[in-house]
Formats: structure tokens, sequence, C-alpha cells
């Protein structure tokens, strides 16, 4: 029972959180809000805590219907199986029934696990009774915390649990339990005094990058340093990188992709460092590019901008350039 509920546990958040399909391939490279209060984000913003270290947005119903991604589906072989079984067991369709997500990481300093733990807040039309009825099914157990029903599942080895909660109609919270119980308590106005909880939305230098973000579909914004222990680096690739305090970064897809990505660096002089490194890559990316003329227009896209501590990096992918590699690719049977 343990095994079936810890496969299940994780493959459902996997698949609800990054597994929306190719549109979000490119999660950590970020994305902006299709469905924004301009001046604060989405609303989801609220049930978010102040100490997020991560924080990602995906309209995934614009994904899902982009024609990049519909071109995408002919040559890259995608596997269904998760979406699937997740559908089997939750009565979730994911590319039907959720509109858009909002999701968070937040680094426990006293943890030995780098990523910390993650929340999933999916805005959608879901079926309470039966997503709970298909978990308990699976292992899992109803909990009450402040008068609303938290699905709760065992993840084995892991101190944590996995927590699945209807925070208000039509948004639910899946994720590490304690995350889950934090949006529940800025529902109620953050007002436990043993959880002392305040939302993301007060954080004003995290808020002043979103607020930066373009029009768009899908952002991302976060520390680099969570950045970094997330990607693994060498010790010798990490300890040469310019000293980065904040990164943004935001695209739009529909037939191709384009975006800004954006570093806040800790000074001006870490902020020249970075333009020197972006200015070397960018001379290699246009020797490499050769007599493709696709290939030209997306290096020629490259733009590099910023002032004072903010460097930032425009970039454009046509359409044609993912018709080229649709056309260079094997025909799926």
């Amino acid at each position: 029972m343990v095994n079936r509920t810890r496969y299940f546990v994780i493959a459902a958040l996997l698949v609800l959180g990054v597994g929306l399909g190719t549109g979000l391939v490119a999660f950590f490279v970020g994305f902006p809000a299709g469905a924004f209060q301009r001046r604060g984000g989405p609303e989801e913003l609220q049930y978010i805590p102040r100490d997020a270290s991560l924080i990602a947005y995906a309209d995934v119903q614009q994904i899902m219907t982009s024609d990049l991604r519909q071109k995408l589906r002919k040559f890259i072989p995608m596997k269904e199986d998760g979406q699937r079984e997740f559908q089997d067991r939750t009565g979730i369709n994911i590319e039907t029934d959720i509109d858009r997500v909002l999701a968070c990481v937040r680094t426990d300093a006293n943890s030995t696990n780098p990523p910390g733990s993650g929340m999933v807040l999916a805005r959608g039309r879901f079926d309470e009774v039966r997503i709970e009825s298909l978990m308990r099914e699976h292992g899992a157990h109803v909990e009450d915390y402040r008068g609303k029903r938290v699905v709760v599942a065992d993840l084995g080895r892991h101190p944590d649990t996995f927590g699945v909660a209807f925070v208000e109609p039509g948004l639910v919270a899946v994720g590490n339990s304690p995350l889950v119980h934090t949006a529940i308590d800025l529902h109620q106005g953050g007002d436990n005094p043993q959880t002392g909880v305040a939302s993301a939305t007060g954080n004003e230098e995290l808020m002043n990058l979103v607020r930066s973000l373009d029009a768009g579909n899908a952002w991302a914004v976060g520390r680099f340093d969570v950045l970094t222990a997330r990607a693994n680096l060498p010790s010798g690739v990490a300890d040469r990188l310019p000293a980065i305090t904040w990164f943004s970064a935001s695209s739009h897809i529909n037939g191709g992709l384009s975006g800004v990505i954006r570093a806040e660096a800790r000074d001006e002089e870490a902020a020249n460092n970075l333009r020197d490194v972006v200015r070397g890559f960018l001379a290699l990316a246009k020797m490499q590019a050769g007599s493709r003329p696709d290939v030209q227009a997306m290096i020629q896209s490259l733009e590099l901008g910023g002032t004072g501590k903010t460097v930032a990096l425009s970039f454009t992918v046509p359409a044609q350039v993912f018709d080229a590699i649709a056309a260079l690719a094997p025909e799926r049977q």
C-alpha cells in the first residue's frame, strides 16, 4: 500500500505541477501570466508564502491550445500515460479541467534537501468528491485543518506528507502538506498565531520583479541561489558565476516563442561582469549559426539590455524554426 501510495502521490504532483505537456517544458526558463492582474500578478499569489524562493506561473489553456504545442506534438514523442492515469485516479483532465497554475518552492534552511518543499495552486473545474474518494482508495486519509478537508498521503521515508485541499471553489492546492496548510492560513487571513504566516504579496522585492514581467502566458521568478542549487552545477562553474541575487524570465508561447530573461546582480560591477559573459555567448552563437536563415533569425533576435544592476536578454524563436525542426524529424507512426 505504501509503495502504491508513494507512486501515485509523486506522479500526481509531477503531472499536475510540471507535466502539463510541451507548453511547460521551459518551466524554469520562465513565462509571464496571461490571466494577470497587471499591478499585482495572478490573484493566487495571495496564497503563496512570503518566503517562497521560486514562483512560476503558466496559463495552461493558452499554452495547451497554442500553435506551437500542436506542432511539437506531431514530431516529439510525448508519453501521455501519466496524464491518463492521473485522470483515471482523480477525475481531473489536465488539458480541459485546468485553466492556470501557480507553483512555488520554499527552501528550508534547516533541510538537507536543496530543492525544498513545493506546492501547486491549480485553478479550474474539479469534482472534489471524486478526487477525495479516489485518493482515499490509494491509501490517503482526510484531516481537518481550520475547517478545510485536507487529503493527506504518506511519502514513505520523507518526513513530510503530501496534501490536497480545495482552498476555495475551483482552486486546489497540491503539494507539501505544510505549504498546503499555509495556503489555507492565508485564505483565512493568515491569522494563525502558531504559524505567523505572511503572503508573498507583502514581499515588495519579489512583487517588483513580478510587476516587471511583460505580457504573455507564463513566467518564473526567484532567488538565483535556489536556481543554481536545482541545476546541480559543478562547484567550479558555480564559483565563477557573477554575483546574482534574483532572476526573472518571461515568454509568450503562440506559433513561436519569445520572451525576456532578467538578472538582478548584487552591484553594478557584478552586472557588468555578467554582461561580458553574455556578450561572449552571443558572439559564439553568431559564429555557430552558419548559413541557415532560420537559425540566423533566432540568433539575431537575441538582444542584450538592462541598466544599473539589471541585465536583460530578450529572444525570439520564430515559428519557422519549429517548422524546420519538424521537417527534419522522422514521421511519428
